[in-house]
């Protein structure tokens, strides 16, 4: 066969674009709506990480998870919470900002590690191919935990600092411009406010995409009718 294998291949890079398209439009909707809620969107995260943490001491006391893995996970929430003091400013040089996407690596990197080593070693001490091993998480259970304990919250503090468009800038200085109360000048212009971590990526995306499709002719400049 010849031409299905080209039509699979079509279809998953359709899929992929789709599914990508999907997941930046979902993005920039829950920026807008923390846009417009970011006194709530603050006290959910902070209640957020202190439940995750919670989890984290049970299932350290309970199932026995690592203890000094558990106690990377909680120390690195403490330092995502840290963030939420000037929520939802936020400085890509501020040295905290950059310790907590390191932190959100590592845990990911260590935990899998973990997991995949647990698995390993319990298949290893399997005496029958139709055995089944005891005291292994299934993929479902890993998958959660993957995503509650470990990106919910970066996840979360990522869109949510992408809310302050219209509170506080977020991607230039953190003094206010020289204007008035309402972002208003000196020349009684209105002042333009920093864009989002998230809508400056999507709205550079589509701008170079933009610009690619007005170069190779797909696209009609303005200037013409």
């Amino acid at each position: 066969m010849w031409i299905l294998p080209l039509v699979g291949y079509l279809g998953s890079i359709a899929g992929f674009c789709f599914l990508t398209l999907a997941i930046a439009s979902g993005l920039y909707y829950l920026s807008e709506v923390v846009e417009e809620h970011t006194v709530v969107a603050k006290r959910f995260l902070t209640r957020l990480i202190y439940t995750i943490i919670v989890i984290q001491l049970l299932l350290c006391l309970v199932d026995r998870f690592p203890f000094f893995l558990t106690l990377l996970s909680v120390g690195s929430h403490v330092v995502y919470l840290g963030n939420m003091r000037r929520f939802p400013y936020v400085r890509l040089t501020d040295p905290l900002f950059v310790l907590s996407c390191g932190l959100v690596l590592v845990n990911h990197y260590l935990w899998f590690k973990h997991f995949s080593g647990h698995q390993e070693r319990a298949y290893q001490n399997m005496t029958s191919y139709y055995d089944m091993p005891s005291n292994v998480p299934t993929f479902t259970e890993i998958a959660s935990y993957f995503g509650i304990c470990v990106w919910l919250v970066p996840f979360a503090l990522f869109v949510s600092l992408s809310a302050s468009d219209n509170v506080l800038p977020t991607m230039g200085n953190e003094a206010s411009s020289s204007g008035g109360a309402g972002g208003v000048g000196g020349d009684g212009t209105r002042s333009r406010r920093g864009q989002g971590l998230i809508k400056s990526v999507v709205d550079n995306i589509l701008g170079a995409v933009g610009g690619v499709t007005s170069t190779v002719g797909w696209k009609k400049s303005d200037d013409r009718l």
